[in-house]
Formats: C-alpha cells, structure tokens, sequence
C-alpha cells in the first residue's frame, strides 16, 4: 500500500506540475480595486450580448420543447444545431461534427484523445495560453515555431516538421490570439501542403473569424484540406464571440474516427452538453438576417475600439514599442524595446491602477519577456484613453524616461 501511495504522489505531484494557475484570471481578480482598468481578460463585450432575444427565445423553446430541452440528451449534440455547422464546412457530414461545452473542453477532448506523455505538439510562437493549460495535463513536449506578420514561418515549420515526429500542429490563423494576426491566402495554403507533405494533422482554432474589420474572410484551413481530399483537419470554433460565451457552445468537426473518440471521451466528462442552451443557439441562428446584423454589430463596435486603442497607443507610448494593428479580432499585441520584462512591467502597471497581459505565458517554450497583450473589445473610450495613458506611464517608468504628458 505504501508503494502504491508513493507511486501515486509521485505521478499526482508530476502532473500537478504542469497545470498552471490561468495568468489571464489571476490578473482579473485586481480588477475589483475600485478606479482599476484592465485590458487582460478577452471579454466579449457585454453591452452587445442579444439579452431581450435570447430571453424571448428561450420562452418559445420552453413552451414547446420543454421536456426535451431539459432533459439529458445525445452526446454527440443536437442534431439540427450539427446539420447547420456541417452545412457551413464542405464535404461534411453531421456525424463530423461534436457539439462541445465552449472551446477549451474542445481543446481538452482533443489532448485527452490525441496527446500521450512525451508526444510532440507543434504550436505557433506565441500560442493561445488556455490551449497550453488544456494540453499541459497530458504531458506533450512543445517544438515551437515562430512567427511573422502572416502567421508561421515556413521555413522554420518545415525544418522542424523534418526533424520531428508531430503528434499535431495547433494554429490559429485568423486574427490569432494572442497576436492578433491575419494568416494571408497563398500561407494558408502552403501550411495545409506541407501538414499534407509530412503526414501532420492540424488541429486549427477558429473562434475569431466571423469578427473581420474590412474585406472578406478567408478560407479555413479546413475548406483547403477539403479540397486536397480532406481528413486531415481538425476544426474547432464556437458562439462564444458572437452570441454569448455564458452559453459554452462550441463544436470541433474532423474525421470521423477523430470525432468518436472525442465523443467517447466527452461521455466520460459530462456526457452531454446543455440541450436548452444547443436549441437556444440554433433557434437564434435560424434568422439568418438578424444573426448576420449582430455579428456586423460587433465587428463595427469592436473596430472603432481598436480605433480608439490605436490612436492612445501612438499617443502615450514610446517610438520603440512595437505593435501589430490587427484587422479583426480583440486584441493589440505589443513588443517593447529589449530587456524590458513585461511581468516586471504589469507590476509598475498595477500601482497604476491597470492591468494587461504579460506575453511570456503565451511561449510554449518561455520565451516572449518582452510582449504584452492588450484587449480593446469590452472597453469604453474613455477606459481605453485613460489606461493607455497609465501603461505609458509605466512603459516610460521601466525604460528611465519621462512620461508622455
């Protein structure tokens, strides 16, 4: 019995390692402090969520699907909710498609099923810090790429796709968090050949491509290895940034005998997802008319904060802080100057009454000291101006400089 107990603190103390607290919400409990600003959570903003209407909806499900829509249902999801996302994606069926509770259980299903201790996962420099604490339990070894302004480096992708065996590469290429970038056309297309080339499958995050600023989106990773013959894409995305992320709505489609291991591990999680809040969703997405109105709600309030964001960040910081102007999304990603380390920087910021993200948790392999990510998507103009104008002080603070006044 000792052996065994010894045995399982060993391997419990082991894993427990690698399960790091959230940075993201350990800096979100500051922002009680009274006359604090933060631009660290990526929050929906909460003045767009369609309150009256979900309301409304939810009554007319209720009175006719009540019964069905609270009690215990099919794992897999409901079924006209799959049809609708299947339609969506060429050459998919609605058995590719699982309905899962938000994007992170997506990305933890897809860890338990795909990662053993010591399996390389491939991941963008940065990368999206919650699918590092998803995978983190399942012990992968990280090879990091690195990137430029249009998402991984091929180059550097493929010397390290000949170098390595890769379990599956995580790329998030449209206005990517934490970055913000844009994977263009002819990159995307050159990423799935070579995920083709090297026999490696991509899992590819799309939770922000519905909050483009100008232009037209761009095809998924997924529609282009569809039109290669398919299967070797696995696609996740979510209503979270266009609906409400309180309803935890998300879906990951792939391959068929992907998709049921994911089911099998999601009836060992909670074995479905809320029935009432998948009918919810399909129900609002039906009006197609008013569900696009929304979403072009959202892209032109979230553009004009970016607006705003950019024009304080000119105003307040200095000429070697770099940023990428992202083109959709939530969030301005920043470089300062060498040797300034963003932690020791959010803590000049919080005696300043504001709060960002320091980039270094968002590097599989540690680096990034000197990055920061800001959000704009839920801030007024007047928190955006006077919370630059406190990180500018702060930046100037770190670098020995006079602040701008």
């Amino acid at each position: 019995m000792e052996n065994l107990e010894a045995n399982f603190d060993d391997r419990f103390a082991a894993r427990t390692r690698r399960i790091q607290a959230s940075t993201i919400r350990e800096i979100l409990k500051l922002t009680t402090q009274p006359g604090f600003i933060s631009f660290a959570g990526g929050l929906p903003a909460a003045d767009l969520f369609p309150i009256q209407r979900i309301g409304e909806a939810t009554q007319r499900i209720l009175q006719k699907h009540g019964a069905q829509a609270l009690q215990y249902s099919t794992t897999e999801g409901y079924l006209p909710l799959r049809e609708w996302i299947a339609s969506r994606l060429p050459g998919t069926t609605p058995d590719q498609v699982q309905i899962v509770s938000g994007s992170q259980q997506g990305l933890d299903l897809v860890g338990k099923v795909l990662i053993d201790p010591g399996s390389r996962v491939l991941v963008e420099a940065p990368t999206y810090l919650g699918a590092l604490s998803a995978f983190n339990p399942y012990e992968p070894e990280y090879v990091s790429v690195s990137m430029d302004d249009e998402g991984l480096e091929l180059d550097q992708l493929e010397a390290a796709l000949k170098a390595h065996t890769v379990k599956f590469m995580y790329v998030l290429p449209t206005f990517q968090n934490p970055s913000g970038r844009l994977m263009g056309l002819e990159r995307r297309k050159a990423l799935v050949e070579l995920a083709r080339k090297y026999r490696t499958p991509i899992l590819e995050d799309d939770a922000y491509a519905e909050l483009y600023f100008d232009g037209r989106p761009l095809p998924t990773l997924f529609a282009l290895d569809q039109e290669q013959g398919g299967g070797n894409v696995v696609y996740l995305s979510t209503t979270s940034k266009t609906l409400a992320p309180g309803l935890r709505v998300a879906w990951v489609v792939g391959p068929k005998p992907v998709i049921q291991k994911i089911t099998f591990a999601k009836q060992g999680a909670d074995l479905h997802s809320p029935t009432l809040n998948q009918m919810l969703v399909h129900e609002l997405i039906q009006d197609n008319e008013w569900y696009r109105a929304q979403i072009d709600k959202i892209r032109q309030t979230y553009q004009t904060r970016r607006n705003w964001m950019l024009q304080a960040l000119q105003k307040y910081m200095p000429e070697d802080m770099g940023w990428i102007v992202p083109e959709g999304g939530m969030f301005f990603w920043l470089t300062a100057p060498a040797g300034l380390d963003s932690l020791e920087l959010l803590k000049k910021a919080v005696e300043e009454k504001m709060a960002f993200v320091p980039g270094q948790p968002f590097f599989a392999d540690g680096s990034g000291k000197n990055t920061l990510r800001l959000s704009y998507s839920s801030a007024s103009q007047e928190q955006i101006e006077e919370g630059i104008k406190r990180l500018g002080r702060a930046v100037h603070r770190m670098l020995g400089r006079e602040p701008v006044a």
